[in-house]
């Protein structure tokens, strides 16, 4: 809220919301790309970072390898050199964090969005609020994957089996997770 920022407490920061597809074994990624199709999910996805700023790795980006259109992409990378047409680049994770706060204040987006991957993901779980998990019915193989969800700091909150389509490799549900009542890190 706008009330919060510089009064003490440091900027207030939009939540974070982490966005992935998961197999039953946590492979989210193999060879630089997905390990299935399912095109009911990349519909559900497009909806849910619609508007967003979204927070995603320079290997993630380069697997989808453009800037998707409706939302703002936030590339991190060590990389100094590193350019993308439509993106911007953050160095670190925390700057990348600030300016994705910023955008979505700008934009008037109600949460920042982790799109991956795998290390991404891992250094964000404890600052996120939420997760908003797609559990693909398959054992993958890959060589990355998503943070165990651990039930002692997450609660699930919704469940949906989703409609498997023709175009979609396995069964799916979408799962939203809510952080158990514990502080999150600033």
């Amino acid at each position: 809220m706008a009330g919060d920022q510089g009064q003490g407490r440091g900027v207030r920061h939009a939540p974070l919301v982490l966005v992935a597809a998961v197999a039953r074994n946590g492979v989210i990624g193999a060879n630089q790309g997905l390990p299935w199709r399912l095109s009911s999910d990349l519909k559900r996805y497009k909806a849910l970072t619609w508007g967003k700023p979204m927070v995603m790795g320079r290997k993630t980006y380069l697997t989808i390898g453009r800037a998707l259109p409706g939302r703002e992409t936030i590339v991190v990378t060590r990389d100094p050199g590193f350019a993308a047409p439509g993106v911007l680049v953050a160095h670190d994770l925390k700057a990348a964090l600030e300016l994705a706060a910023e955008r979505a204040r700008v934009m008037g987006a109600d949460e920042v969005v982790v799109a991956g991957g795998g290390e991404i993901y891992a250094q964000t779980m404890a600052l996120a609020e939420r997760l908003l998990i797609t559990e693909v019915a398959l054992d993958a193989t890959g060589e990355t994957r998503f943070p165990p969800i651990d039930p002692g700091k997450w609660r699930e909150v919704r469940r949906e089996k989703g409609a498997r389509g023709p175009r979609d490799d396995a069964d799916f549900a979408f799962v939203e997770y809510e952080r158990r009542g514990e502080t999150i890190p600033s």
